[in-house]
């Protein structure tokens, strides 16, 4: 995008607030505006004071400085404060539309994306983005209209000397035009690095433990001294770029200057020029220097700025996960059909599910096992439509899943999965969370019994309002896949996804919330993922799943029968509990 589409797009966001906003800019504008004043009355104060000895102005010329600085005041507080003011909200309207978009975003864009670059564009991309949105926009109002001020105050006095200034605008724009280039390219390095530091960071945090026990300190240690190298390397370059500029564009304004300064002079001791135009004159291209050398610094915040944006409205305008269904459907009996399904992962080349047919029978229990990467979450990921299929459809009570509104095929959904996510909450809340936060003390509670849960939840030291840390830290693996059954039970929907829900627990524990699930189970249909095959022994059907196919299908007993994969999978496991007995 183009660095005038990005900034009017950015400059949208001010359109709710362009009443401040406008007033912000009168203000910057009144500012400007007395800047030519300074060397007018310095005209005045010579010429008629000092040189014509007028009485009048003596008193004048201290009243119009004071109110002249009253003005500049309040035009100046206006202007700082009420663009402050607009910068903020736009920085909060624009991370509230990041997150909403968040929200919406298909699964396959997280498992693509590192966690710690979509941070990044919450924390430092949108402040750079702030800085562009207005107060470079400040900046370059202010001093554009000063230096034009001034300008038109010598051509009014001069103008044959001040065109002499003139001069130096074509190659000043040629240096900033190939300046702003380069610094747009190391702006969008810097923001991916920082991303990547980010990622680090947050991955320190998250695995502290594994980073302790298996000694991983010094290769973090590394991992991070790189990347921090990196940072502090693409912002020197950022930094000598800008400083490199500013010197440059001043040099020809001062010799543009010093050219002015010496055909004044001459023409001063020729009587071409009072003594009041000679002073006045020369303080204001004296005055132009500080605007002038605003004006080339604020390229570095604009580029910056624009990076920025360019990477936050590339999250902005990412498509939302597909919700092109009309149906909405009360409680759904249950019924689940797979027809010809096949699956590829989004920029994948080979599919990971071939040609899948399966049909579930409302509250039938169907175990899905096999080998670590033959697609059983896949295709359990496929109905709730964390994923679409790339071939085939799923119906659920002979109504295609896509037809119907995400929200309400959701509704039919509980899930239960391998790795818990806890929010940094109380436990009732965990409990009762999202559509069930309306959810009563006494739900939440049953809820808890139902699944184990109740007898540790009252040892906490607050009981259900005992804040559980970040992911559920406080608690143990098994406290936590309790809480988040508890979770699944108080949803209380027609179908049940079972992801190794019972894999963090002991042996106590597990037989309790096994007992728990069994129950849950009845009425449901539960699409149930296993690798511990004994947990599943008792599932109305069990599908084997191998390198995307299903290649077995039958109970428990079936199975064992065909002494196929199913049969080695369970010899296996059997042989290796017999061994830890041992």
């Amino acid at each position: 995008m183009r660095s005038r589409d990005l900034y009017f797009r950015l400059l949208h966001y001010a359109l709710p607030y362009r009443k401040l906003f406008a007033l912000s800019l009168l203000g910057t504008v009144v500012f400007a505006a007395t800047e030519p004043a300074m060397p007018a009355l310095m005209k005045l104060l010579l010429d008629e004071t000092f040189v014509a000895r007028s009485e009048a102005g003596l008193v004048l010329l201290p009243v119009l400085l004071v109110l002249l600085f009253v003005v500049r005041g309040i035009a100046s507080f206006s202007s700082n404060v009420g663009m402050k003011w607009v910068a903020t909200r736009i920085v909060m309207d624009l991370r509230t539309e990041m997150f909403n978009k968040l929200l919406t975003l298909p699964v396959w864009y997280f498992d693509n994306h590192a966690s710690g670059n979509i941070i990044s564009k919450y924390t430092f991309n949108v402040q750079r983005v702030m800085q562009a949105a207005t107060s470079v926009l400040v900046t370059l109002v202010k001093d554009s209209l000063i230096v034009i001020g001034l300008l038109a105050w010598t051509l009014y006095i001069n103008w044959q000397l001040s065109l002499i200034v003139l001069v130096i605008a074509p190659p000043t724009a040629l240096i900033i035009r190939h300046v702003s280039k380069r610094l747009r390219t190391l702006g969008r390095s810097l923001q991916d690095t920082i991303g990547e530091l980010t990622r680090v960071v947050q991955e320190t945090i998250s695995s502290n433990r594994e980073i302790k026990i298996f000694g991983g300190e010094d290769y973090e240690k590394g991992r991070f001294a790189t990347l921090n190298n990196q940072v502090r390397r693409f912002h020197m370059k950022a930094t000598s770029v800008s400083e490199a500029n500013i010197p440059v564009v001043q040099v020809l304004t001062v010799i543009a200057l010093s050219i002015v300064i010496y055909i004044a002079s001459v023409q001063s001791h020729t009587g071409q020029l009072s003594v009041g135009e000679f002073v006045s004159l020369i303080g204001a291209l004296a005055l132009m220097s500080s605007p002038i050398k605003r004006l080339t610094k604020i390229n570095t915040q604009l580029q910056s700025g624009l990076a920025a944006a360019e990477s936050i409205f590339a999250l902005i305008d990412k498509h939302s996960e597909s919700n092109d269904g009309n149906i909405r459907i009360g409680r759904s009996a249950g019924n689940i059909e797979f027809r010809h399904v096949s699956y590829t992962h989004h920029g994948g080349r080979s599919a990971v599910l071939h040609d899948i047919n399966l049909e579930i029978a409302a509250g039938e229990t169907v175990a899905l096992v096999g080998p670590s990467g033959g697609g059983k979450t896949t295709l359990a990921n496929l109905l709730p439509r964390f994923y679409t299929p790339s071939a085939g459809a799923i119906l659920l009570d002979g109504t295609d899943i896509q037809e119907l509104e995400l929200a309400s095929l959701r509704e039919q959904i509980a899930y239960v999965g391998q790795h818990i996510m806890l929010f940094n909450d109380t436990v009732a809340a965990n409990i009762g969370y999202g559509a069930q936060a309306a959810a009563s003390a006494g739900t939440i509670e049953q809820a808890a019994r139902k699944a184990h849960a109740l007898e540790f939840i009252e040892q906490l030291p607050h009981g259900m309002d005992t804040l559980v840390g970040e992911n559920g830290v406080r608690l143990s693996a098994g406290q936590r896949q309790r809480i988040a059954i508890a979770r699944a039970l108080i949803k209380d929907t027609p179908i049940l996804i079972l992801d190794e829900a019972t894999s963090a627990l002991d042996s106590a524990s597990e037989r309790m919330v096994q007992q728990a699930l069994e129950d849950l189970r009845q009425g449901r249909t539960s699409l149930v993922i296993a690798h511990r095959l004994s947990t599943i022994e008792n599932a109305d059907r069990i599908m084997v799943m191998q390198a995307g196919c299903i290649v077995e299908t039958g109970t428990h007993r079936e199975l064992l029968k065909q002494n196929g994969v199913y049969a080695r999978l369970y010899l296996l496991q059997h042989s290796r509990e017999m061994e830890t007995i041992e």
